[in-house]
């Protein structure tokens, strides 16, 4: 993996274009960026709070979920040093970017009702709606529950689909639209469920869906892209770099980086396996080949 951008302050989201840049966000300095292949990084937008992962919709627009903030961090001699503040989380929410412009607005902070706590990760559906997960907030006392959410892009529609999860965190698709994927940290769990219509899933009873596969040893997951063969590639920490699952038999690869917060793995070029990978300890954007192609998303830019 070459490394394409350094001092980052959490890197997460990142979006691979189609001119071979990618966006990436900083989820503790508020900011969208764009980064191209060379190095060279160009400001798209401020956010504030804790902008985390991000996808582009229907309309070319890079829609984000945004955290809320509620800590503070810094790079120090190139390793994150990061506390829970709770008095600086100002609310989760979804915020749109036009990229053209870099003009955000917030399209929800609430649903069902209820505020959003902090808004993880996105994906959009061949319909034009995202799933979204809420990881929920921590404190160093303890922590709320997370659910799983769906939402237009229009600022019309948003519902809570599964609540009281542990720390939901990275969300995907599988290649054929069946299966909706999430990991989930604190327990270290792939799970999926069924959908059975644009943001609704099958009823497990007392379970929020099936558990696919489990790390091994102290290892946490984090955010996630799906390949086109339907293999699942999560961004790991502690155990720093990517765990591919096979969504068939649950078996967990691990291909390791060095890096112990590696938050997220994006699938871009002609052929689907360029890869973009933030390793957020490090404050690094990495930018590599991989031995499969990713599925392509829903939209694109």
């Amino acid at each position: 993996m070459d490394v394409v951008a350094n001092g980052l302050l959490i890197p997460e989201g990142p979006v691979a274009l189609s001119d071979g840049s990618a966006l990436v966000v900083e989820v503790g300095a508020g900011r969208l960026s764009r980064v191209w292949p060379d190095g060279r990084i160009g400001l798209v937008a401020d956010l504030g709070g804790g902008p985390n992962g991000a996808a582009i919709g229907p309309d070319g627009a890079v829609y984000v979920c945004n955290n809320g903030g509620g800590f503070d961090c810094a790079l120090r001699d190139g390793h994150l040093s990061i506390a829970y503040a709770p008095d600086r989380h100002v609310g989760g929410s979804i915020q749109r970017v036009d990229l053209a412009s870099g003009v955000a607005t917030s399209l929800y902070t609430q649903a069902d009702g209820q505020p959003l706590l902090a808004p993880n990760d996105i994906v959009f559906d061949v319909a034009g709606g995202f799933w979204f997960t809420d990881h929920g907030t921590s404190t160093k006392e303890g922590k709320t529950y997370g659910g799983l959410y769906y939402a237009l892009p229009n600022g019309s529609a948003i519902h809570q689909v599964r609540s009281g999860l542990l720390s939901p965190n990275g969300i995907g698709l599988s290649p054929d639209g069946r299966w909706l994927y999430w990991a989930d940290t604190l327990s270290s769990r792939l799970w999926r469920a069924e959908i059975v219509g644009p943001g609704r899933l099958r009823d497990y009873g007392g379970s929020p869906g099936d558990v696919v596969a489990t790390g091994a040893g102290h290892i946490m997951f984090d955010s996630l892209a799906v390949e086109a063969d339907g293999r699942i590639c999560i961004g790991s920490i502690v155990r720093g770099g990517i765990t591919i699952v096979d969504p068939l038999t649950g078996a967990c690869d691990h291909m390791p980086i060095d890096d112990a917060m590696v938050t997220n793995i994006a699938f871009g070029g002609e052929d689907g396996r360029d890869v973009w990978i933030t390793a957020a300890g490090t404050g690094r954007l990495l930018r590599g080949r991989w031995p499969r192609p990713g599925l392509p998303l829903a939209f694109a830019a």
